[in-house]
């Protein structure tokens, strides 16, 4: 049977293993996913465990920090300086896939969202440098807000678009976001359970724009959520992203493919789960 993993600290409860399951079922593999939960300080130490699997996902910290443990980069995963996906040939050769940017632009296709115009992001963390980096490279007009306390962080993921793209980026503080967007993308955990009752942005900002992408999918409702469906614009929560990040993963490592259909069951079986 072939052996995965998520490895991340903390990793608490995680959907994956489910999900996985559920796309291992759909693709006809018999496969095992595990959780193992490796400290910051650890991973290099139990790296030679991981590469006794066939492949592994990795989340917070870590997704940084493996790259210099590879032996190769895919061209995605070089470009945003993070991975989340690791295939183990049979020579024990690990190889880093960055697949969250497949989940993101698969999630805007199923919700009809064009990335496109004028976007605003929220946040500047792990999360935020992939979709920073994909909005630049769709040749979005892109302002990343943040906290006062975090801009020095967005000012050097704006030059690193720059440097890396040839593409200026905009770098505000929230509470001096005005107007509206294209496109608000929420890569902040501001209204994730158990604090649902905050919104990263305010309301009417919410309202003069076209539509709004959450990275947060629990509650599957969010406020952001919630003021976009009210104002009548396109929205999407984080929930088709983690499936399809998830579904790519397992495209790479075996070799199989997913379509939208395919994908439509295990994402209302994950949200039932949830």
């Amino acid at each position: 049977m072939k052996k995965f993993a998520l490895t991340g600290y903390p990793l608490g409860h995680s959907l994956s293993p489910f999900i996985h399951k559920q796309l291992f079922k759909a693709a006809g593999i018999e496969a095992d996913y595990s959780l193992m939960e490796i400290p910051p300080e650890s991973l290099s130490a139990e790296f030679e465990g991981l590469k006794q699997l066939c492949g592994f996902n990795v989340t917070i910290p870590h997704k940084v920090n493996i790259i210099p443990l590879l032996d190769e980069l895919d061209g995605r995963a070089a470009l945003f300086g993070a991975v989340n996906t690791v295939k183990v040939d049979e020579n024990g050769r690990t190889k880093g896939f960055n697949t969250d940017c497949d989940g993101f632009l698969n999630a805007l296709k199923a919700a009809d969202i064009s990335l496109a115009g004028r976007v605003l992001l929220c946040g500047s963390g792990g999360a935020a440098r992939m979709f920073a980096f994909e909005a630049a490279s769709a040749g979005c007009d892109l302002t990343v807000a943040v906290r006062k306390t975090g801009l020095p962080t967005a000012q050097k993921v704006a030059l690193e678009i720059k440097s890396k793209l040839g593409k200026a980026v905009e770098t505000a503080a929230l509470d001096e976001i005005k107007g509206g967007f294209d496109l608000i993308i929420n890569a902040t955990p501001v209204g994730m359970y158990p604090n649902a009752d905050a919104c990263v942005i305010g309301r009417e900002i919410i309202e003069r724009s076209g539509a709004v992408f959450d990275a947060v999918y629990n509650p599957s409702e969010t406020l952001l959520v919630k003021y976009a469906k009210e104002a009548g614009i396109k929205y999407s929560n984080g929930l088709p992203m983690l499936v399809w990040q998830a579904a790519v993963a397992e495209e790479i490592w075996n070799g199989v493919s997913f379509s939208a259909e395919d994908i439509e069951p295990v994402l209302a079986l994950t949200e039932k789960e949830l």
